[in-house]
């Protein structure tokens, strides 16, 4: 069942970034692109959830992605800041 449940997690972050990429599509702003790459990023990380964790449930490799994910929305929120006090 948990397997099942990390893909259709995988899926919704999917889903999540193909809006997002196209919010950036049509206003060029940086903080969907981000969001664009740290949705698909978490989509993999579920991915691995469901691929790797089942086999071996201690793998750092899998978290790290999660981890790479977490920081492009912290940069992204940093940046998006950063470009309002600029304006």
């Amino acid at each position: 069942m948990r397997t099942f449940l990390w893909g259709v997690l995988a899926m919704a972050c999917v889903v999540v970034a193909i809006f997002f990429f196209h919010y950036w599509r049509v206003s060029r702003d940086r903080l969907f692109a981000y969001f664009t790459v740290a949705f698909a990023a978490m989509a993999l990380d579920w991915l691995g959830h469901a691929l790797v964790i089942a086999a071996d449930p201690f793998r750092a490799e899998v978290y790290s992605v999660r981890l790479f994910a977490f920081v492009v929305i912290l940069v992204a929120i940093i940046d998006k800041n950063h470009q309002s006090r600029r304006r």
